[in-house]
C-alpha cells in the first residue's frame, strides 16, 4: 500500500500533498513526502538512481548536500586514474552518492557513516545498485580512520554546516577537521581525496594543507556544472614530487595546467575592433584565475587588466567558455551611444570592472532584458569605459 501511494503521487506538488495528510491516516506521511520529494530531486540530480525502483531517499538536507550525478562521475574518473583494484574508504558516507560512483573498480569499498538511518538507506540502495564490493560501517569516521592500517584511497566530504544548520566555508570549520587529520590520512592511504566548498579560496586551501606537510597537495579540481561552480576537490599524497596540477572542469570541458612559481604578466589588448571575437571564460577558469595559461594556450589577449574578458582576431572553436563576435564598440558618450544602440530594444548585459551595476546600466540605456544582443561593459586602458556590443557565436560547446 505504501509503495503504491508513492508511485501514485510521485508527480504531485509536495507542499500541496502535505496538506492532505489527514486523508491517509495509515500512511507515514513524513516519510512518504521525503520519498516523493527525494525522487523528484533525483530525476534531475541523480537520473541513474531515479530510474531504479526501490531506491530510498533521505530527508531534505541530505538530498540537498549530496553530489549530483555529473560531479560524482567526474570524481569517479579521478579515483580510477589514481588507483584501481585496491581498497577505497569513504569516512564521511552521507547519502552515499559519491561512494557509489567512486568505489566502482575497487576490490574492497568501505562506507562509514555515524547516522544509523543513513546506513540503513545505504545498505538498501547499494544492494539495488549491485555493489557487491561495498561494506557499510555504522560508526564515527575518525574512529574508523584510527583503527585502519592502510588504504589506496580515503575520501572525505566533511560537513559544512554549523550546529544551527548554517553554512560554513572555512576548512577549520568543517567536521571532521581535515587539517587536524591530515598527517594520519596521508600516512594511511596512498591518496586522499577531499571535497570542499566552492566558496573557498583554493590558493589558501593549498597553503593550509602544505603548511602541515610540504607539497602534499598533488591536484586541485574546480568542478562546475552548467557554468556554476559546484565544488573543489583536493588530492593529497605524502611524498608528492610533482608540480601542482589544476583541473578546471565545466561539464565535459576540462582545462588543465601545472602551477608555476612565476606568473607571466598580461599585456592588455586595448580597445578591440569590430570583427574581432570576444571570449568569456567558464566559471571554473574564473575561479582558478589561470588567465596567463589561458592566453598562452589559446592565443588570446586580455581586454583589460581586471576585466577577465579576452579578445582575438580569430575564431577559436574550442575555447573553454562563451564566444562572441564584436559588432560595435562605443564609449559612454551620449552621441556615440545613441548611434551604437540604434534599433536595439533589449540586450543581455554583463559588467566587468565597470562602475555601474547591470540594473543601473540597463536603466540608463533604457534596454529590456533578453534577445540575441550581448553588451559587455568594461574599462579599457585604466580609465576608458567602453560598451562592447556583440552577437553570440554558435559553438560546438552547447552547454555554456
Amino acid at each position: 500500500m505504501f509503495e503504491d501511494f508513492i508511485k501514485q503521487h510521485r508527480e504531485d506538488d509536495v507542499k500541496t500533498l502535505a496538506l492532505q495528510a489527514k486523508r491517509y491516516p495509515d500512511i507515514d506521511f513524513a516519510y512518504a513526502l521525503d520519498q516523493i520529494e527525494g525522487w523528484q530531486r533525483a530525476r534531475k540530480k541523480l537520473p541513474l538512481w531515479a530510474g531504479i525502483e526501490g531506491i530510498v531517499y533521505p530527508p531534505h538536507i541530505s538530498m540537498e548536500q549530496c553530489s549530483g550525478e555529473h560531479t560524482a562521475r567526474y570524481k569517479a574518473s579521478v579515483a580510477k586514474r589514481l588507483s584501481e583494484n585496491g581498497r577505497f574508504i569513504d569516512i564521511t558516507g552521507g547519502f552515499g552518492v559519491d561512494f557509489s560512483f567512486m568505489s566502482c573498480g575497487f576490490k574492497q569499498a568501505v562506507y562509514v557513516e555515524r547516522q544509523e538511518h543513513l546506513c540503513r538507506i545505504a545498505e538498501n540502495n547499494f544492494r539495488l545498485l549491485g555493489m557487491d564490493n561495498a561494506e557499510v560501517v555504522c560508526g564515527d569516521g575518525v574512529d574508523y580512520l584510527h583503527s585502519i592500517e592502510n588504504a589506496d584511497i580515503i575520501y572525505l566530504d566533511p560537513a559544512r554546516r554549523d550546529s544551527n544548520g548554517g553554512r560554513t566555508y572555512a576548512i577549520s570549520d568543517c567536521v571532521p577537521d581535515v587539517l587536524a587529520l591530515e598527517d594520519e590520512l596521508v600516512s594511511k592511504s596512498r591518496y586522499v581525496i577531499i571535497k570542499l566548498s566552492p566558496m573557498l579560496d583554493w590558493h589558501d586551501a593549498v597553503r593550509s594543507f602544505n603548511n602541515i606537510i610540504n607539497n602534499v597537495v598533488k591536484e586541485v579540481h574546480i568542478i562546475s556544472t552548467k557554468n556554476e561552480c559546484k565544488e573543489l576537490l583536493f588530492v593529497l599524497q605524502r611524498g608528492n614530487t610533482e608540480s601542482l596540477k589544476i583541473h578546471c572542469v565545466n561539464d565535459e570541458d576540462v582545462f588543465s595546467f601545472s602551477q608555476t612559481s612565476v606568473m607571466e604578466s598580461l599585456t592588455p589588448a586595448g580597445t578591440p575592433s569590430n570583427g574581432f571575437f570576444l571570449y568569456e571564460p567558464n566559471a571554473s577558469i574564473m575561479k582558478a584565475g589561470c588567465f596567463s595559461e589561458l592566453c598562452q594556450k589559446y592565443n588570446v589577449s586580455p581586454l583589460g587588466r581586471n576585466s577577465h574578458l579576452f579578445v582575438s582576431n580569430e575564431r577559436i572553436e574550442h575555447f573553454p567558455g562563451r564566444a562572441f563576435s564584436i559588432e560595435t564598440v562605443t564609449t559612454m558618450n551620449k552621441k556615440e551611444l545613441k548611434a551604437a544602440l540604434g534599433g536595439i530594444v533589449k540586450a543581455n548585459i554583463t559588467v566587468r570592472n565597470f562602475p555601474m551595476t547591470v540594473n543601473e546600466l540597463r536603466k540608463k540605456l533604457k534596454l529590456a532584458d533578453g534577445g540575441d544582443v550581448y553588451i559587455f561593459a568594461t574599462t579599457v586602458n585604466s580609465d576608458n569605459r567602453m560598451l562592447i556590443i556583440c552577437k553570440k557565436v554558435v559553438s560546438l560547446q552547447t552547454n555554456i
